[in-house]
């Protein structure tokens, strides 16, 4: 069975807009789980669709492949807790990106092999997606370490590594340009190409703290978009030409908009070197590490049941414990004594784009309880307990008042004018990226030093017990 080519060109039709719908829906949380299925959907039918192409001989090596890759997929989806989800994203994107790279290195080794003029379209098309996945196949495998640990969170630099880096992207698009001026004629040009690319990937990734990997894991979704849109131009498939595309201007634009949410601008985040650690002892800025309130789980349950209105903000901590579910069983508790429950989402928080979104979803928190920057801001003057679970550097008061600080402009919530404070963390060690929080040290907060999902279960015991 084979689809002739106008049934092939409806079929990869009907998946770009079912591509467009996902991304649609994944604009607003009540819309994602219906997008991520459209998204789903259309990939299946590009998949069969191209599957059933009237150039495919055989189909011995890609049911090899598709059985294993699906068989690994399926593995790594179920081993992979949803706090890993960075990592697991990361991870995607380097071997979409190494997919890409090696099917233009085939390509061009088929044409050069059998003396097949490679026209200058494709020369540019295949010299750049070999470049970007490459490039984006490292990249991604650093981003990977960084978020897993294996190599450290904080900027590893060197002298001249902007102009190392900047000169190395500026020789490829040179080298780049002579390809197509001279299609096929100087083969060790193509390879160097992809080479550079590996190598950029690592020395990209590397000066890049370990506070912006979010902004790392959608600019090498952007890269891993492109590598494969140049690979629909390639192949003369409008399916990948679509598709990279629309993931390659998505990743660009989420980019560019999480660098807005720390405001901050999209080159500092490539070249700024942002996120080098301190002395955790250090204390606030200007000061010389005063004291902090310790409270007990006790202490903590006693202004919660007092409170009527509470507002929860969660951060990376809330996922390393994955106490999420434990904070809806307060929140429900809280919500049966008549407090007002809400849920404050910093567009930044955790470890890649949507994170908390995604783990409250989990735990089946109501999508009209969360509730972004902007639209919940001025409420944390008027509610009488705020619960920051494993949140940091987006409760930082230091990055609206203080000009030395790194975060400094970074829009943050407002938590510190709340009557009071609970800190849910594992120690008073500064955050993921080395910046020290002065709110731990404000007289209206309390530290409840812990496993955040052992103190909201101490929470919970407290408030159930307490009755009404």
């Amino acid at each position: 069975m084979r689809l002739s080519p106008e049934i092939l060109n409806v079929c990869y039709l009907v998946s770009s807009v079912l591509f467009i719908l996902c991304l649609r829906g994944l604009t607003t949380p009540e819309g994602a789980r219906r997008g991520i299925f459209l998204g789903e959907i259309g990939m299946l039918i590009a998949v069969v669709a191209t599957l059933l192409h009237w150039e495919i001989v055989r189909y011995e090596l890609i049911l090899v492949g598709l059985f294993l890759g699906s068989a690994i997929g399926v593995a790594i989806s179920l081993r992979i807790p949803m706090t890993k989800m960075p990592e697991r994203i990361a991870l995607s994107h380097a071997f979409g990106g190494l997919a890409t790279a090696l099917v233009g290195v085939s390509e061009y080794h088929r044409h050069v092999s059998v003396h097949e003029e490679i026209s200058r379209l494709m020369m540019g098309a295949l010299g750049l997606e070999v470049f970007l996945g490459f490039l984006t196949f490292t990249g991604s495998i650093m981003a990977f370490a960084k978020l897993q640990g294996l190599v450290t969170g904080a900027p590893i630099t060197y002298k001249g590594q902007n102009f190392t880096n900047i000169g190395a992207f500026v020789l490829v698009l040179a080298v780049l340009v002579l390809q197509i001026v001279s299609p096929g004629a100087t083969p060790w040009m193509f390879y160097a190409t992809g080479v550079t690319g590996l190598i950029l990937g690592i020395t990209a990734v590397l000066p890049i703290g370990g506070a912006d990997m979010p902004v790392v894991i959608s600019l090498m979704n952007s890269y891993a978009g492109l590598a494969a849109a140049a690979t629909g131009f390639a192949l003369g498939s409008n399916i990948l030409i679509i598709c990279g595309a629309l993931d390659g201007s998505s990743g660009f634009v989420l980019s560019m908009v999480m660098s807005k949410a720390m405001n901050r601008s999209f080159t500092n985040v490539i070249f700024g070197a942002f996120g080098t650690a301190i002395d955790p002892g250090a204390g606030p800025a200007g000061g010389t590490g005063p004291s902090y309130n310790e409270a007990t789980i006790e202490d903590a349950a006693a202004v919660l049941k007092a409170a009527q209105s509470v507002i929860v903000v969660p951060g990376y901590g809330m996922a390393v414990s994955q106490a999420q579910h434990a904070v809806r069983d307060v929140c429900a508790q809280l919500e049966k004594r008549g407090c007002d429950v809400k849920y404050a989402i910093h567009p930044v928080a955790g470890r890649m784009p949507g994170h908390m979104n995604v783990l409250l979803a989990e735990a089946n928190v109501p999508y009209d309880q969360l509730y972004d920057l902007d639209m919940i801001n001025d409420d944390f003057a008027r509610t009488d307990a705020v619960i920051i679970v494993g949140a940091n550097d987006v409760v930082n008061p230091a990055a609206k008042k203080d000009p030395k600080s790194p975060i400094f402009g970074m829009p943050v919530f407002n938590v510190e004018l709340a009557r009071s404070v609970i800190v849910l963390k594992r120690s008073m060690n500064a955050g993921f990226s080395g910046v020290e929080n002065e709110l731990f040290f404000l007289p209206n907060t309390m530290m409840v030093l812990g496993d955040a999902k052992k103190t909201m279960v101490g929470f919970f015991n407290e408030l159930k017990e307490g009755g009404h």
